[in-house]
């Protein structure tokens, strides 16, 4: 079995917000193999269903990004899932738009949902599929102004430009899990990193 966690924020106010490329990404494979989240568990919506001939839990975090080491650490010990067996989606500031990493282990790089699961699993050992959403162009100032034009980028949607991008990376990281679940994690790298 295998825990999949797309990362974002709940709400209709931040459902096409950069920060939330985990939920798209997640909420596409879903619906690719009929998996409905269907209720809610370990303050998740969450869904059960089966892909390559392994089951699967998708879950969608309802905390805030911040929090979702909450949610992931409730469902990692309900379902009894080993590191190797869970995998988080979740942006990637350092990435250009719509590239892939898929890593295992490896520490949070500033992330703050997944510092937040660090903290709560005490591991860092689970998979990574980093989805790049591009850096804003920062010009000088003060740092806590630079942190500021970060906070706003994260949480601001994607522009016309980037939407045919997003489009052809929500449905690349769905075949990057399935070559994870069907494959391996080195098969995963070497075909989408």
């Amino acid at each position: 079995m295998k825990l999949i966690v797309g990362l974002g924020n709940p709400g209709t106010v931040y459902t096409h917000n950069r920060h939330n490329i985990g939920f798209m990404c997640l909420n596409r494979f879903a619906r690719k193999h009929g998996i409905r989240f269907a209720r809610k568990q370990g303050q998740a919506r969450v869904g059960e269903g089966e892909a390559a001939g392994t089951r699967l839990i998708l879950a969608r975090p309802q905390t805030m990004m911040n929090l979702s080491g909450r949610s992931v650490s409730l469902l990692v010990k309900r379902y009894k899932i080993n590191p190797e067996d869970l995998i988080i989606i979740h942006d990637d500031l350092d990435l250009p738009t719509g590239k892939i990493r898929i890593r295992q282990g490896g520490r949070s790089a500033g992330h703050k949902g997944i510092e937040s699961i660090i903290a709560c699993l005490g591991d860092t050992d689970f998979i990574h599929v980093r989805v790049g959403i591009g850096r804003p162009d920062l010009m000088g100032g003060a740092a806590t102004d630079r942190d500021a034009e970060v906070i706003n980028h994260v949480l601001s949607d994607f522009d016309a430009g980037e939407n045919k991008i997003i489009a052809e990376v929500t449905n690349k990281v769905g075949e990057a899990i399935l070559c994870l679940i069907n494959e391996s994690l080195t098969a995963a790298m070497n075909r989408y990193n």
